[in-house]
């Protein structure tokens, strides 16, 4: 035999194609080709695979060896080919069973010793290819469990080279790798609490809103009055993921290499520096992998300082805010990631900090104010659904000490309005208030609400000059602060709590 096909898989953006590796081994002057579109790593794995089969112990034919990796009309990327070049040789040199390695699919990284190192993007290769009927997989042990959270697949993780070549020789026995859901899933208490935080009860209500929602929300407020100490503490009782959505945000960790658990099991939190560029932010690269909002998906995404950040790079968050996911196009194709996030921003009110502050004294003039603000545009503003001002906390606050609601008290009241959006929307792809479609904010808020509330609302419209988009935000927002009150109608109140938080800013 002078031919063998070794299953595997490729991965573009998040997207998963599955890969025959193809080794032809004929008579000739020695040689070692990778054709089928490989990408610089994948042709360094000649010298990585001829390395680690001689150091393990077994014989590299001196013949004329052919990878071919199909389709060979797609970009393969990564290191992942290394395990399954390295079989599909030792079967050809006849130091393999070859019917074993027809019932697997292979996916590592082999050192120069014939070490497994774990590889980017395994789970949503193994998820993909398990709904294509391919259920068992040979996996660096690192990888393993990574691998085994999807349920109905064999997993096999091994240490090295040699241990892959005794299994599938029947050497060695090994058992599928299972997993701790329980274990996995429990994870430690947070060591930080919400009622850490002294006073700001406004700003404390606004996050409760935002977490039990998913409202985007701007915290303006003088240095030191404890923007991002609030802003870190919404994980604290944000609602808990579904383990689809555990796996939905996996698949991202995984293919930018951040799964070290083998699922993540809380909502996401990121903040990046002011000084990220456009890719970082939205993802990219010649080869497109997930940027920060990406990686808070379905989670929070912290922009602290947010007038220090570029005019352009938070032009880019435009679409993904209003769509819920980020198309990148390149030569060699167009990915798109999700990008389904919470906004949370923190800023100061001008240059030096103290525009509106009780205690400090403003040195800044009116035009730099007003320059300071037009750094962040209109239409980012405009996709805020809640503002807040948040004064420095008052030396009588901090001499008494007194705390306030813990998280836990608040996440009960954001976990009980939680379970009402799950059965509002059991029948739809929307899963918070802030994300309803136009058509579901006419059926769930304009049909639901009192008659105080429509001519309030009307008031409102007039005096507060709000955008067709603003109109939609407030009511998304009423209608979760009638749900924290376990209301089904939306009342006065509620509205007016929604319209205080959408102008808030402009009050100082």
């Amino acid at each position: 035999m002078s031919f063998v096909k070794v299953k595997s898989g490729g991965i573009w953006g998040i997207d998963v194609y599955e890969v025959d590796v193809e080794v032809d081994i004929s008579p000739g002057i020695p040689s070692f080709n990778i054709v089928g579109l490989p990408d610089s790593a994948i042709k360094e794995s000649k010298e990585r695979v001829r390395s680690a089969i001689k150091n393990v112990g077994f014989s590299f034919p001196q013949k004329r060896i052919t990878v071919n990796l199909s389709p060979s009309n797609v970009k393969k990327q990564g290191t992942l080919y290394d395990l399954p070049i390295a079989v599909g040789i030792l079967t050809l040199s006849g130091q393999v069973d070859t019917l074993r390695v027809s019932e697997f699919v292979f996916l590592g990284e082999v050192s120069l010793d014939g070490k497994l190192n774990r590889v980017n993007g395994v789970l949503p290769i193994v998820s993909s290819l398990r709904e294509r009927g391919l259920t068992r997989f040979i996996l660096p042990l690192e990888n393993a469990v990574e691998g085994a959270v999807v349920e109905g697949t064999g997993i096999f993780g091994f240490e090295g080279l040699g241990e892959v070549v005794e299994f599938l020789n029947g050497q060695r026995s090994v058992l599928p790798v299972k997993v701790d859901y329980e274990n996995l899933l429990q994870k430690g208490e947070l060591d930080i609490d919400l009622g850490d935080v002294l006073g700001q009860s406004m700003t404390k209500r606004a996050l409760e809103i935002a977490s039990a929602g998913a409202h985007n929300l701007s915290m303006v407020g003088a240095p030191g009055s404890g923007k991002s100490m609030l802003a870190k503490r919404i994980i604290t009782i944000l609602p808990p993921l579904e383990f689809d959505e555990m796996l939905e945000v996996s698949r991202i960790y995984s293919v930018a290499g951040l799964l070290s658990d083998g699922l993540i099991t809380r909502r996401p939190f990121r903040s990046p520096h002011h000084t990220a560029s456009e890719v970082s932010l939205i993802g990219g690269g010649s080869i497109p992998t997930p940027g920060e909002i990406s990686l808070a998906h379905k989670g929070v995404l912290f922009l602290d300082e947010l007038p220090e950040f570029t005019r352009k790079t938070l032009e880019v968050l435009r679409q993904p805010m209003e769509d819920g996911y980020i198309n990148i196009s390149r030569a060699q194709g167009r990915v798109s990631f999700p990008a389904s996030f919470t906004l949370i921003t923190a800023q100061n009110p001008c240059p030096c900090g103290n525009f509106g502050n009780p205690f400090r004294e403003c040195t800044c003039t009116q035009n730099q104010i007003r320059a300071y603000s037009s750094k962040v545009s209109q239409p980012i503003k405009d996709r805020i659904d809640l503002r807040v001002w948040v004064d420095p906390v008052t030396n009588e606050e901090l001499v008494k000490n007194v705390k306030g609601e813990t998280s836990r008290e608040v996440r009960e009241r954001v976990l009980r309005a939680y379970a009402v959006q799950k059965e509002r929307f059991r029948d739809s792809k929307t899963d918070f208030n802030g994300r309803m479609t136009n058509a579901e904010v006419e059926r769930f808020c304009l049909n639901l609400m009192k008659e105080e509330s429509k001519r309030l609302l009307k008031s409102a419209m007039g005096r507060f000059n709000l955008s067709g988009r603003g109109y939609f935000r407030t009511l998304k927002v009423s209608r979760t602060i009638a749900d924290l009150e376990g209301s089904e109608l939306i009342a006065p109140e509620h509205l007016a709590q929604a319209l205080q938080f959408r102008v808030e800013e402009t009050l100082h």
